[in-house]
C-alpha cells in the first residue's frame, strides 16, 4: 500500500477571494465543493494526477500569526520571466517579504493573507513540474523526513544531506516535495497542511495504521476523513482511496 501526495490545504479567513488569488497566480481554475472551501486546479485536470497537487482553501476565522511551516515556489524560466511574474502577483495584491532570506536568487513574497511563497530564479531541474516547482516543509531533521515521507507515499527520494531532502512522484511529474532544515520549532497547529489519498481499492483504515507503525500519530478531529501528524508533528489528512 502507498499514499499519494493529491492536494495541499489552506486556511483562508476569505477562501473565495483567497483562492480567486491563486487561481490567477497559477493559471488554474476555481471550483468550490460547499460553503467555506475553494478548491483550486489545472484546466483539463482529472483528479487525483500527480501531474499536479491541488490546492484547496478552507475557511478559518483564526488569523495567520507565524511564519506558516509549508510553502509552495513556483517556477520560472528565465530571469525576464521571474520578473514578470514577480511584477504580475504584486498587481494581483502579493507583497514582497523579508523571512530572513538575506541576498538569494529568488524573490520571497506573501499572498493577500500573508502567507509565504518564493519566486524561484530560473533552474533546469524545475522546467517540467508546471507552475508549482516545489511543495517545501521546514523541518529539525530532513533525513528522517525523506524516510518516513519516502515510505508513506509513493514518492521517490531524489536527494537527502543534513540541510535537505528532495522527494518526486515516481511517475517524475508534477512539483517536487522538500523538506528543508531549519532553526525554528513548530508551535500551534500548520496553517498550511498536506492531504495524501490512497490508491482506489485500499482500505483507509489499514493505511493509517501503515502509517502510524511508520512514526505518525494519530489526531482525533471528528471530520469524515483521518487526521494524523507525521513525526516531526506536521499534520496531515488521509482522505478516502480514490
Amino acid at each position: 500500500m502507498a499514499t499519494r501526495l493529491v492536494q495541499i490545504n489552506v486556511k483562508a479567513q476569505d477562501d473565495s477571494a483567497l483562492g480567486g488569488f491563486w487561481a490567477e497566480a497559477l493559471g488554474w481554475g476555481v471550483s468550490s465543493e460547499g460553503p467555506g472551501v475553494t478548491n483550486l486546479e489545472p484546466e483539463g485536470f482529472v483528479y487525483p494526477d500527480p501531474v499536479a497537487v491541488c490546492i484547496d482553501l478552507t475557511a478559518s476565522a483564526e488569523p495567520k500569526t507565524v511564519k506558516n511551516r509549508v510553502h509552495v515556489d513556483l517556477a520560472t524560466t528565465s530571469a525576464a520571466h521571474q520578473a514578470a511574474v514577480v511584477t504580475r502577483l504584486r498587481d494581483l495584491g502579493a507583497t514582497l517579504a523579508d523571512v530572513g532570506q538575506g541576498d538569494v536568487p529568488w524573490t520571497v513574497m506573501a499572498d493577500p493573507e500573508g502567507n509565504e511563497f518564493c519566486v524561484l530564479d530560473p533552474r533546469p531541474l524545475f522546467r517540467d513540474t508546471g507552475p508549482i516547482a516545489v511543495v517545501v516543509v521546514d523541518c529539525a531533521d530532513p533525513r528522517a523526513m525523506a524516510r518516513f515521507w519516502g515510505s508513506a507515499t509513493d514518492w521517490t527520494v531524489h536527494e537527502v544531506t543534513d540541510h535537505d531532502a528532495m522527494l518526486r512522484s515516481a511517475k517524475g511529474v508534477g512539483p517536487y516535495l522538500r523538506f528543508v532544515r531549519v532553526p525554528d520549532v513548530k508551535t500551534g497547529w500548520n496553517r498550511v497542511h498536506l492531504d495524501v489519498r490512497p490508491y482506489p481499492g485500499d482500505d483507509q483504515e489499514a493505511e493509517a495504521a501503515r502509517l502510524r507503525t511508520l512514526g505518525a500519530t494519530a489526531i482525533d478531529l471528528d471530520v469524515p476523513w483521518t487526521v494524523l501528524a507525521d513525526p516531526e508533528g506536521n499534520e496531515f489528512c488521509l482522505l478516502a482511496p480514490g
